[in-house]
């Protein structure tokens, strides 16, 4: 407490010495379909005299602005102009922006539509949310991940308190796309659940973030083989003019970046972070103790104009320790599923610009080592699993500007994967009283995966944009291979301010390499499918607040049931840490069937305003969902991931350059879980069948930021759960004490984050 109080003494003294430093916004502005260079754009600071206009390779430069918050205007003679909030110039970098316009096609009694502070995507017309690296970054009680600070869109559950797991919309976590830099990345978060999408943190540093898009569903025929979300994250190039870096510790780690130019023509990122939580947890004597290393590095290469290379590198190493010093030690260890974990991806892509377009062709490898173990009390095993999954994938992708209004993208893939699984699990009873059938695996596989799509986007009528697609699937590890996937969504606009909204289509996702090596026959399993449709409208009360409302229906088939338990579908697996408390339920090491059914369907409605002139921002949204799930019994049943209505506030206010401040509060139905009988064991007639209290919580953040000469330093206090309400969020038996245990969130938890940038 003395050093913390210590360091706020030195942090408010060195404010004394501040002095009005200057900093630099520079970029480039390109067309969005062909990222041709836009010459003579004009960038035109809001609430200032300065500006600039782009030369001809489309590159500007802004200098000697007050370091401060900024939003910035970028329009060319015959595009859609765009203006960018949250522009934060600092002393230790220069800001560097890649801005990509839309060629203005829609016009309405002579007006000319533009996005201005709500871009548009050509091919994704609606459930689709962007966010800038400082929104992310502020966002209270996110930690600084990326996927912490979406959970609070409209249609986005969060199970627990503690983990990454999204279920969007109703579906099952093993249904979100990741990708970065337009590399598939299959789980960005440490301590991965296999097969799964979530984990307690995410390994991408938010530092380089640029921007993120969120699709939570009708979302276009250019992604596949996944069945509820696409999560775009693309990260920003390094500082052209020198050698900098950062260095940041916040609540669970420290680390370092660096960045700077190579050669003439390229730049680079580099970042190494570690956590401390190993440290706090064994001074703490905590029996548990998870310790995660992160490296992401990133290389460019502007071989002209119109050619380019990039280079990604992004690892996870994770690590699982247990102190057991006593039995109750071993106990409470028993009942954990430690995973330890190494991952990465290595990507190399090149792009080609030619007229009227371009061409990307990339080369990548995800590799995953699980390392997973249970143990009882005597440290015999309960469950040990040393398995891989590598993914060695070719893909290219054509984008064409066939009009002013219409593009063409065209793109196919090949991946070619690799499984191997070594599992020993000695006959396990269920809480339910099976005992599953297996005791051991020993499997080797091969496959291959190919895709290919078609995206066609245009506007007629001078009102109606619309993006028609389809995309083919094939996966030579089940018997029936080939799937097609047909696309379509609209918006028609009434007016320059308010537009309907639909998409539609046919989605499928293959089944985890784990559940087709337990059984040949679950090699008979089919891709799931889920046919949905959105509906919405979206309306402008001002150009920076933006309400939208919107409805769906999902309707699920083919998803993996057991023929053991005859009330399991897999659509309720994937959450957690998935041990013996889950019965294993989401490693479908039994015989599978594809008899699943389930349909999902609510609506959204959600209010967002933009930091504008008004230096506040907000978002407020409202969920009603309803989740069922059918099993092999026939009997419906509310999915596990259910949350009926979710209720999601978070906003801000940017007092001046040094001071802001923020808050989130976050209202939800509590998750349907299975209640246990006194014995110990749980009751099929029971599932799902009782309900978790209500869930809710309130986030605090402060930031203070300074500037001096050639660095700066941003510190934040945050403070998670602050008013201390432990959200009941799972149950357990006890076997030692024979009694029922409710496990909770953790209460009121506040944080400090310091970076000096450089």
């Amino acid at each position: 407490m003395k050093f913390v109080q210590s360091l706020v003494f030195i942090l408010l003294c060195s404010s004394l010495f501040a002095q009005q430093n200057m900093g630099t916004i520079s970029g480039k502005v390109v067309d969005k379909f062909t990222q041709e260079a836009i010459p003579g754009a004009n960038i035109i600071v809001i609430d200032n005299d300065r500006g600039a206009a782009t030369d001809a390779e489309g590159n500007f430069t802004i200098d000697k602005l007050p370091a401060k918050n900024y939003q910035i205007r970028i329009s060319s003679v015959g595009y859609e102009s765009v203006i960018k909030t949250d522009i934060y110039v600092s002393t230790g970098r220069p800001v560097q922006l890649f801005i990509e316009l839309n060629e203005a096609v829609i016009e309405l009694d002579g007006v000319t539509v533009s996005a201005d502070y709500f871009e548009m995507n050509p091919t994704e017309m609606n459930s689709l949310a962007s966010f800038s690296y400082e929104e992310l970054r502020r966002a209270p009680g996110g930690l600084e991940d990326v996927v912490r600070a979406l959970s609070i869109l409209p249609g986005v559950a969060r199970v627990s308190a503690g983990r990454n797991d999204l279920v969007v919309r109703g579906g099952a976590p093993t249904e979100n796309l990741f990708l970065v830099d337009g590399f598939v990345i299959p789980n960005i978060n440490h301590f991965g659940t296999q097969g799964a999408t979530g984990g307690p943190l995410s390994y991408i540093n938010l530092d380089y973030v640029n921007n993120t898009t969120f699709s939570t569903g009708g979302f276009s025929a250019l992604y596949g083989d996944k069945l509820s979300s696409v999560l775009a994250i693309d990260l920003r190039e390094g500082r052209s003019d020198r050698i900098g870096g950062k260095a940041t510790i916040s609540a669970s780690q420290f680390g370092l970046n660096l960045e700077g130019p190579l050669s003439g023509k390229g730049n680079f990122l580099f970042s190494a972070r570690r956590s401390y939580l190993d440290f706090i947890f064994n001074a703490a004597g905590f029996n548990f103790v998870p310790e995660y290393w992160d490296v992401l590095g990133k290389a460019v290469y502007e071989i002209d104009n119109q050619n380019k290379l990039s280079f990604l590198f992004v690892s996870a190493f994770d690590n699982v320790k247990f102190n057991n010093n006593n039995e109750e030690d071993l106990y409470d260890n028993s009942r954990i599923l430690a995973n330890d974990q190494i991952q990465y991806l290595l990507g190399l892509s090149y792009r080609h610009l030619f007229e009227n377009g371009f061409y990307k062709v990339s080369l990548s490898r995800n590799f995953v080592d699980y390392d997973a173990s249970q143990r009882d009390t005597l440290l015999n095993p309960v469950f040990l699993n040393l398995s891989s999954e590598i993914e060695n994938e070719l893909k290219a992708d054509i984008v064409l500007k066939l009009s002013s209004s219409s593009e063409l993208n065209v793109g196919a893939a090949a991946k070619l994967i690799e499984f191997d699984a070594n599992l020993k699990f000695p006959f396990f009873k269920t809480s339910f009283g099976e005992t599953l059938s297996i005791n051991s695996l020993v499997a080797s596989e091969t496959y291959q995966k190919y895709g290919g799509y078609l995206q066609f986007s245009d506007v007629i009528f001078q009102r109606l944009r619309y993006s028609l697609g389809a995309r083919a699937d094939y996966f030579s590890g089940i018997e029936k291979k080939f799937y097609l996937s047909p696309r379509l969504s609209a918006s028609y606009m009434l007016s320059e301010i308010t537009s309907l909204n639909m998409s539609g289509g046919i989605y499928y996702q293959f089944p985890s390499y784990l559940w087709l090596s337990t059984f040949d026959s679950n090699k008979k399993l089919e891709a799931v499918n889920v046919n949905q449709i959105v509906v919405g409208i979206e309306h402008y009360l001002r150009d920076d607040i933006r309400v939208k409302l919107e409805g769906y229906y999902k309707d699920y088939r083919n998803y993996p049931t057991s023929q053991l338990r005859n009330y399991l579908v897999l659509a309720n697996t994937g959450v957690g840490f998935a041990g013996a408390d889950d019965n294993y339920s989401a490693f479908g090491l039994e015989p599978l069937t594809n008899d699943g059914t389930g349909n999902v369907k609510g609506f959204e409605l959600s209010l967002q305003k933009k930091a504008a002139k008004v230096p506040h921002y907000a978002l407020f949204s409202l969920t009603y969902s309803e989740a069922k799930f059918t099993a092999i019994d026939g009997i419906e049943r509310a999915g596990a991931y259910d949350q009926t209505w979710i209720l999601n506030l978070t906003g801000g206010y940017i007092f001046n350059q040094k001071w802001e401040t923020s808050l989130k509060f976050r209202l939800a139905t509590g998750n349907p879980y299975t209640p246990y009988n006194n014995d110990g064991s749980q009751s099929v007639s029971n599932y799902n069948s009782t309900r978790f209290d209500p869930l809710h919580s309130l986030d605090i953040r402060v930031d203070r930021k300074w500037n001096f000469e050639d660095w700066n330093l941003i510190a934040y206090i945050d403070i998670q759960n602050i008013y201390n309400n432990k959200n009941s969020n799972s149950i357990k038996y006890n076997y030692r004490e024979n009694k029922i245990e409710s496990g909770s969130s953790l209460g009121i938890f506040p944080t400090i984050g310091i970076s000096a940038e450089f």
